[in-house]
């Protein structure tokens, strides 16, 4: 069984997916970009993107009672490889040890920076009603 996730504090789905997914004891958290669900806009540069981006994610979790220290799993998508440092020292603000495992690769995006999704452990598997959990 499968839960669907959406909030108003991040940016709504450009497609055909969802922000998240609540599964067997994990929260799944789609590709997050750097857009701000209030302006609709993209800030510039890799630092403000990956905040914008990190803040997106831990507002998909909070919509179902998880913080970001709930995330085991990160693939992180960077446009150009030279950003590395900037976005990890960004990244390590957000993230406590033990810090989640991650995979970061270079990824042609479409005028943004940086894509992170996740996957969380679920602090109340079950705990849906079977519906999609709107916040």
């Amino acid at each position: 069984m499968k839960e669907a996730i959406c909030t108003a504090h991040s940016p709504q789905p450009a497609g055909a997916y969802s922000q998240g997914l609540r599964a067997n004891g994990l929260i799944f958290v789609a590709g997050q970009g750097p857009r701000d669900p209030i302006s609709g806009q993209v800030a510039e540069g890799i630092a403000t993107q990956t905040h914008q981006v990190l803040q997106n994610i831990r507002a998909i979790l909070e919509a179902v009672g998880c913080t970001l220290d709930n995330v085991v799993k990160v693939s992180a998508h960077l446009a150009n490889m030279a950003d590395f440092d900037a976005f990890n020292c960004v990244y390590a603000e957000y993230f406590q040890e033990p810090y989640p495992v991650r995979t970061t690769v270079g990824s042609q995006l479409p005028g943004i920076l940086v894509e992170i999704d996740a996957i969380a452990v679920d602090p109340e598997p079950g705990s849906g009603d079977r519906h999609s959990l709107h916040r």
